[in-house]
This record gives structure tokens, sequence and C-alpha cells, in this order.
């Protein structure tokens, strides 16, 4: 089971868990980069809007990179943020592989 096409926890004790926190900034992540590059909303802007009020930058993930990258740039309210992310390369893999069934 992959991280993007698994379901999400759905009680909320389990949103402050650092695997759930890791699944919505990548799930995130990619769809503001499709959207950002690629022109193509691969969800509504009120799940994307939703999804974001439930990032919670104080929980580690464990990967102290990205921690700190959404630390500083995530912006709940745009995903322009997407533009400096550290692991860009990964994001394009990841659309192109479960969003476009190709890789790049």
């Amino acid at each position: 089971m992959d991280i993007l096409t698994s379901s999400k926890p759905t009680t909320a004790p389990l949103l402050t868990t650092s695997k759930y926190q890791r699944w919505l900034r990548i799930k995130l992540s990619v769809a503001a980069y499709a959207y950002e590059y690629e022109n193509d909303s691969v969800m509504s802007d009120s799940e994307f809007d939703k999804l974001c009020t439930q990032v919670d930058v104080s929980i580690s993930t464990g990967n102290k990179k990205l921690d700190n990258y959404f630390k500083k740039r995530f912006d709940p309210a745009t995903g322009n943020w997407v533009r400096f992310h550290p692991e860009k390369q990964g994001l394009v893999d990841i659309y192109f592989k479960y969003y476009k069934g190709t890789n790049k």
C-alpha cells in the first residue's frame, strides 16, 4: 500500500501523528505541484483548503529537511509554496506515476 492511495486516518487523534502529517504533506505537495506546474487540479479547491488546515508544522515527520521547509514556507492560503519545495523531482515522479500513469 502506498501513501497516496491509502485512505487517510479518520479519527481525530490520528490527525496528530507523524504518519498522518507525512501523508498529508505529500498529498498536498503533489496537488500543489500539479496545479502550479501542470495546470491540473487533482483535487478540488475546497478539499485542498480543508486539508491545508490540518497541517501541523509542530509535528515532526522524521524528515528534518522537509519539516524545516514546511515550517518556513508552507502557507495554507496558497499553493505557491511548492515552487520552493526541496524535493520537487520527487513530486514530479509521484504526479506522473499516480495521476498520469506514466513516468517522466
